[in-house]
């Protein structure tokens, strides 16, 4: 699909950001799949809460910021958590939603295999790599769809604060509604898609196994006065089980060292989930410091 892109690799390597069109998902499902987020919070409160998790790994969490237990403050959002894979899970209301819900996370999977399949490539690994070592087969794939009203001070509101993401690709699709922007040089962009395309950052796990060749991107979700934006990621990881650490081919037998240690990607994600939302604040609990001249 887009083994050996020139641009794949620029993407991946300058900006951890990329924008993917003619992807082969049915705009009419990514729109149902808006649709039917847009039921889920159009729920009364009494319907909402019935999902209301208590473990950042619970199959199914409804809630408001990002971790009430920790924020100090509440953001500007509502969310929806959903664990889709390798069990499948979801709400029991909108009715139908449980049908469009599994078939977009298959269409999306499918995608994020063959880009993987690219990065794979673009770090002079076998394209099979990062599917075989990370055991792909059984992957964390995780759905969080947000909801964020229109802000009375938007300028004293933040949706979501700058973060880097777990997992190895966050594909985003929205209703229309721009309010995300990606850290580039030290300078906030805003990002605007284009009709019909995913949004993809590369996240945490893509920047550890390849010993920091490509980087996780900063980014954060604005709001505004006027219009209700809804968002839908899906965070695709590894195996739960999987440890991650830079792939021993990428270290030149010895030549450059390994900048990150290796976890339990399950551990990296009750780890970051569990404490407030802060840049790459996780990713730097497993950096190792100081870092060589010349290493990745």
């Amino acid at each position: 699909m887009v083994q050996n892109s020139p641009a794949l690799r620029f993407a991946c390597k300058e900006w951890g950001f990329f924008m993917v069109i003619n992807h082969g998902v049915d705009e009419g499902l990514m729109n149902s799949m808006l649709e039917g987020c847009r039921e889920f919070f159009d729920l009364t409160d009494e319907e909402k809460r019935v999902n209301e998790g208590k473990h950042v790994l619970d199959p199914i969490r409804y809630g408001t910021s990002f971790n009430a237990s920790v924020d100090e403050v509440s953001l500007w959002r509502d969310y929806l958590k959903v664990i889709v894979h390798q069990e499948f899970h979801c709400p029991n209301k909108p009715a139908d939603f449980s049908n469009v819900l599994q078939e977009y996370t298959k269409a999306v999977r499918d995608v994020v295999r063959g880009l993987l399949e690219g990065i794979s490539e673009n770090l002079g690994l076998e394209s099979c790599y990062i599917n075989r070592a990370l055991d792909l087969e059984s992957s964390l794939q995780i759905l969080i769809a947000n909801l964020y009203p229109p802000c009375p001070q938007p300028e004293l509101a933040m949706g979501l604060p700058s973060h880097s993401d777990h997992g190895l690709l966050t594909m985003l699709i929205e209703n229309g509604i721009s309010g995300l922007q990606i850290q580039h040089k030290g300078k906030w962009v805003n990002v605007n898609a284009a009709p019909g395309a995913f949004l993809v950052n590369t996240g945490d796990h893509v920047e550890i196994l390849s010993n920091g060749k490509y980087r996780s991107v900063l980014h954060r979700a604005v709001v505004n006065n006027k219009s209700t934006r809804i968002s839908i990621a899906l965070a695709n990881g590894p195996s739960p089980e999987a440890i991650v650490s830079p792939a021993e081919e990428l270290l030149g037998n010895g030549s450059s060292r390994a900048a990150y240690i290796g976890m339990k990607y399950k551990d990296y994600v009750e780890l970051q989930q569990s404490n407030k939302l802060s840049g790459k604040s996780c990713l730097d609990r497993v950096k190792i410091w100081p870092k060589m001249p010349g290493d990745y």
